[in-house]
């Protein structure tokens, strides 16, 4: 079993930047991969970020160049640094883990982005 708890979300002003936090309660070097989702009011859930245990990184095109996924091992978390947010952003980030064939989701965070 693996907990997860996101924290970091709030409301901000376009341009402005977040991070977000995913705190495991396992070894995230036990975790095959750990994703950051979100989903926003009447559209559907979306990957957006991605990190490996081996490190590899991926991320979806309209968040490349603005969002970084980061892990702390000392900490068991993982972290997403939002910057140049636009109204777009606007969603319940939610942090999700594999490790082997068992799935955890943690129960989102909510960004808001608005001026």
């Amino acid at each position: 079993q693996v907990q997860l708890v996101e924290s970091g979300g709030g409301l901000v002003q376009p341009g402005g930047s977040l991070r977000l936090s995913c705190a495991a309660s396992a070894n995230i070097f036990s975790i095959n991969v750990i994703r950051w989702y979100r989903q926003a009011p009447g559209k559907r859930r979306e990957l957006v970020a991605s990190i490996t245990s081996g490190g590899a990184r991926d991320y979806t095109d309209s968040v490349k160049g603005r969002f970084t996924i980061s892990r702390d091992s000392a900490k068991n978390t993982i972290y997403l640094q939002m910057n140049n947010l636009n109204p777009e952003d606007t969603a319940v980030y939610l942090c999700n883990a594999v490790r082997t064939s068992n799935e955890y989701w943690g129960q989102g965070t909510q960004v808001t982005v608005s001026s």
